[in-house]
């Protein structure tokens, strides 16, 4: 096992670009990950990254090693995956990500009853509102809302979520309720903004009666944290665009109103994104088979 754990930690080197953020990524220590890397280059007797300093490259023969150490993980993982499917006992860990939304209210409350179910298995859960590569970051699947930007991922859906464009009652008293997606431009509302790094230029997507239109609200607050726009919502800041399910308790008690009711926000998809090897994996199809048919009655019920 040795040996496979050189090369796993080869290709996370390869694909974080750095010795620390590989070792975060595999939990072992800065020392240990670049012990694998020495083991492996004295293996082969050749070096497969350039290191200075500040960076740290691959050469040559690192960029002609790397696709045939990717296939050879693959390989192991697709023989371990034949085993668990016989002995129906998956083991090992999944790595998940997901909005913070998403995860802290409909994902992270059902993994202590997966791994109760499957003990041999652990969740690793990542939670974040950027956006997510799999194949860098490691993952074994992304539950997301929206559409994915890459067509060669596959898709499972888990429901189209509604949302609201919603505020508190000290924010309506103080600046007027807006009917529709033209009042809140015309009339300068304060529109919280769901932004993280590289993101485009903002704008809502509005249900109008000449069809889906966007909207390029404008508003002094933006953060890259969902729930910090709907604390902001709750003190009477500005007018948040959340899914149901994010603030139906808010909505239910009074604390956020729904505004614009006119043009309400087109629905998002919620759905899982993971690549072809990785639903070959039996503790992933488990994993996904578990939570989706409970979230997608949760985001109804909502």
């Amino acid at each position: 096992m040795s040996y496979l754990d050189n090369i796993r930690t080869f290709v996370r080197v390869y694909e974080l670009g750095s010795m620390s953020a590989a070792g975060r990524d595999l939990r072992i220590s800065p020392a240990v990950t670049s012990t694998r890397i020495a083991q492996l280059e004295e293996h082969l007797s050749v070096r497969l990254f350039q290191r200075t300093t500040r960076n740290l490259t691959p050469t040559e023969q690192g960029r002609l090693f790397y696709p045939g150490a990717v296939e050879v993980l693959e390989t192991v993982e697709a023989a371990e995956a034949q085993v668990t499917d016989i002995t129906e006992k998956p083991r090992g860990s999944i790595y998940v990500a997901a909005p913070l939304g998403v995860g802290r209210r409909l994902i992270a409350p059902l993994v202590p009853d997966f791994i109760a179910q499957y003990p041999e298995v652990s969740v690793r859960l990542r939670l974040t509102d950027r956006k997510v590569d799999l194949t860098t970051e490691g993952l074994d699947l992304a539950v997301f809302l929206g559409e994915p930007e890459d067509s060669t991922l596959r898709i499972r859906k888990i429901a189209d979520v509604d949302r609201v464009l919603c505020a508190a009652p000290s924010y309506i008293k103080a600046h007027g309720m807006p009917a529709s997606g033209d009042d809140l431009i015309a009339q300068n509302h304060e529109c919280l903004n769901l932004r993280f790094p590289g993101a485009t230029e903002f704008q809502w997507r509005l249900r109008t009666p000449d069809g889906p239109k966007r909207f390029k609200v404008t508003g002094r607050f933006e953060s890259d944290d969902g729930d910090v726009l709907t604390d902001w919502a709750l003190a009477g800041h500005g007018i948040a665009l959340k899914p149901v399910f994010e603030v139906a308790d808010h909505l239910r008690d009074g604390r956020l109103a729904i505004v614009a009711k006119q043009t309400p926000p087109v629905p998002i998809q919620m759905a899982c994104l993971f690549t072809h090897r990785r639903r070959q994996d039996p503790k992933t199809r488990l994993f996904m088979d578990f939570v989706i048919g409970r979230i997608g009655k949760k985001v109804k019920n909502a």
